[in-house]
């Protein structure tokens, strides 16, 4: 396969505005997205999809538009008559609408936002500007952790990774605010560096503080920033589980870093007495921020503090500062000229905050039965594929086979919703407190974590809401998880033939359990424990398989002279490549004994599948959105997807007659397999 895609692949990622020539026919599967002046092997991204880009306009609070992204805005219109009916009629007070409906319309009650001003944040401010030691500040950035903001580190609690039934408190790199290690230093971000410091001199005037000096904090703030960025690692390196997992007793990192007030912190958290170790992720980055903290001026920190406070809250404080907030986020970073409609940030909000209470309302009225047992029925299908590869991959010894096989035969399937709602009778929501309800909430998730920790799993617990437009795996509890939103075309179409289905949301089925096998999820075994059970000999062997695969992503070019980092979305495009292929092999075995399925819309069943899995990635991205997620992003492009695993697929060249010599063709030789 070429290095690079074609000028008109690139064309296609990036120009937001095109001619239109037919009508939409929605974000579902259709030939009328299709282009069939183009051959396939000479760009199938564009076959498939190019008289989707001919009518595609990016709208103007997006910073990428895509099918993904359509489902998602269709399924917030569903999410939004959800909302604005509990704001109309609330219902009883303490009842799950009541809080819904309360939380949204407070978040639309923008006169009320602006008549309160900073004075949700004045107590958090005062404290700030009271701070005499390094000790009060650590009260006070714990108490942020809880509620709003995430100074100095990153702190988090969840399953151990190496002791998966028991729930552990993380400590690891963070507290910066541009995107990725690389902003701060990188000369290719020297736009956005210069944008910052300005940006956090205008949030503070906003806040208060006369311009002369907000500039000179501005300064302060980024010099810091910059010098806690200098021992982070890079997105790509935090990829690495083992390399960042890194557990110590409590009172060995109090010792371990002198300079950051640990212990004050963690009294003021309310981490659990019983809990005596902490998991840190990245050493150094502790290291060198306790000795930031020993050697920079507490009121620098001070200045640091309350721009996280600031930072944080903007977008639940007056206009100036969530616009401002926009403007550098949204626009400098991502290209997107203009916000998403206040509706939609505050119907975001909910789902973020009190997201099952929502998500009861949501299922009742969007999740029929019948879309969960089709699913169940696909899934079966592609497990039964994926456990016969594994017992017949011709690379894997038989001692790293059977554990390969153990740790299948406990894989679990969670579709639509939970089975055990989260209970939200605590959390106090008013009509009347937009900033009030989001610290509350945030408060009663912190604390029901916090206090959870060292206790034993919930291994029935999601990560997602119900009406989330996505899909995870977890290699902790050993699970897939298919949230109702994602259920949907372009997706899922109950309307639509098998083939269409398993190319689209078959293969993301396959994605998600590959996912189990990626380079970094095969690290766990059955118990999902973070641990090596493969023999040297196996694992050599897998790292040489995944290394073409890493090979072919840094061959293409997401914008001239901006090469895909190959081993940053190495885990994605590994599932990718497992998930065609096992999702394929399953629409196969579902046609046997069954009569040949006729030719619909002029193509083979064959062909439907892989024209559905690369119309579901049709992506087109503004330039900022698409540096960003080259930086950071653990997935390639959509359209980088549409095509990656297909040139490694020896039936994408036999359905479309893919030969020597046109554009896609990849040797056999050359092409990337591994599950």
């Amino acid at each position: 396969m070429r290095k690079t895609p074609s000028l008109s692949l690139l064309a296609l990622l990036l120009a937001p505005v095109f001619a239109a020539e037919a009508t939409d026919p929605g974000p579902g599967f259709s030939v009328k997205h299709m282009d069939l002046t183009v051959a396939p092997g000479a760009d199938f991204a564009k076959f498939a999809a190019g008289g989707w880009y001919g009518r595609t306009t990016i709208p103007s609070d997006k910073s990428r538009w895509g099918g993904f992204d359509e489902l998602a805005e269709r399924n917030w219109g569903h999410v939004k008559a959800l909302v604005e009916a509990a704001a109309a009629n609330p219902g009883a007070p303490g009842s799950n609408t009541q809080k819904v409906g309360d939380m949204f319309a407070a978040a639309l009650d923008v006169a009320a936002i602006n008549a309160r001003g900073l004075k949700p944040i004045e107590p958090m401010l005062a404290r700030i500007a009271a701070v005499k030691s390094p000790e009060e500040l650590a009260a006070v950035c714990a108490d942020m952790h809880v509620e709003i903001g995430n100074p100095l580190f990153g702190m988090a609690f969840y399953a151990d990774q190496k002791k998966s039934d028991t729930y552990a408190f993380y400590l690891g790199q963070g507290g910066t605010s541009l995107p990725s290690k690389e902003y701060y230093f990188s000369e290719k971000f020297a736009r956005e560096r210069w944008e910052f410091t300005g940006h956090v001199a205008r949030m503070l005037e906003l806040a208060g503080e006369p311009k002369a000096s907000a500039y000179q904090k501005a300064e302060v703030v980024f010099g810091l920033e910059k010098a806690m960025a200098e021992n982070s690692k890079l997105p790509v390196e935090l990829r690495d589980r083992l390399a960042n997992y890194n557990k110590m007793t409590i009172a060995e990192a109090i010792a371990a870093y002198p300079g950051l007030p640990l212990r004050r912190f963690i009294e003021v958290l309310g981490v659990p007495a019983g809990v005596t170790d902490v998991i840190v992720g990245q050493p150094k980055f502790l290291e060198g921020l306790s000795k930031l903290m020993r050697e920079r001026p507490l009121d620098d920190w001070k200045t640091y503090v309350r721009w996280h406070l600031i930072r944080s809250a903007a977008p639940y404080l007056t206009e100036a500062l969530d616009e401002e907030r926009f403007r550098f986020y949204g626009t400098v970073l991502n290209g997107t000229p203009k916000q998403e409609p206040r509706w939609q940030r505050a119907a975001r909000l909910v789902d973020g905050s009190i997201g099952d209470a929502l998500g009861q309302l949501y299922v009742a009225k969007h999740f029929p039965p019948e879309s969960k047992a089709r699913m169940l029925e696909m899934i079966g299908n592609i497990k039964a594929v994926m456990r016969d590869r594994l017992t017949t991959l011709e690379w894997m010894s038989e001692e790293t086979r059977r554990k390969a096989v153990a740790k299948f035969d406990r894989f679990e399937a969670m579709i639509g919703y939970t089975d055990k709602w989260r209970d939200f009778s605590a959390v106090e929501i008013r009509r009347d407190d937009h900033f009030g309800n989001v610290a509350r909430a945030a408060r009663a998730q912190s604390r029901r974590q916090i206090d959870r920790t060292g206790g034993k799993v919930d291994k029935r617990e999601w990560g997602m809401t119900p009406s989330t437009v996505n899909a995870y795996f977890s290699p902790v509890t050993n699970q897939i998880v298919f949230p109702a939103g994602i259920l949907q075309p372009p997706f899922f179409d109950a309307a639509m033939d098998d083939a269409v289905n398993y190319g689209a949301i078959g293969c993301v089925i396959g994605h998600e359990i590959t996912h189990g096998y990626d380079d970094q999820g095969r690290r766990s075994d059955a118990d999902g424990n973070l641990v090596d059970w493969w023999t040297p000999e196996d694992a050599a062997k897998f790292r040489e398989r995944a290394q073409r695969v890493v090979e072919q992503f840094n061959g293409y070019q997401a914008l001239p002279g901006l090469a895909i980092n190959g081993q940053l979305a190495l885990g994605e495009n590994i599932a990718d490549l497992g998930g065609v292929s096992i999702a394929f092999e399953a629409l196969q075995r579902s046609l046997k004994g069954k009569p040949a399925p006729a030719k619909i819309d002029g193509f083979t069943a064959e062909q439907r599948f892989l024209i559905s899995w690369a119309q579901q990635w049709r992506t087109a991205y503004r330039e900022d959105a698409m540096r960003l997620q080259v930086a950071r992003g653990p997935h390639a492009p959509g359209n980088f997807r549409a095509i990656g695993p297909l040139v490694n697929f020896q039936p994408f060249y036999d359905a479309f007659g893919i030969k020597e010599g046109d554009k896609l063709w990849k040797a056999p030789a050359d092409r990337a397999k591994i599950w």
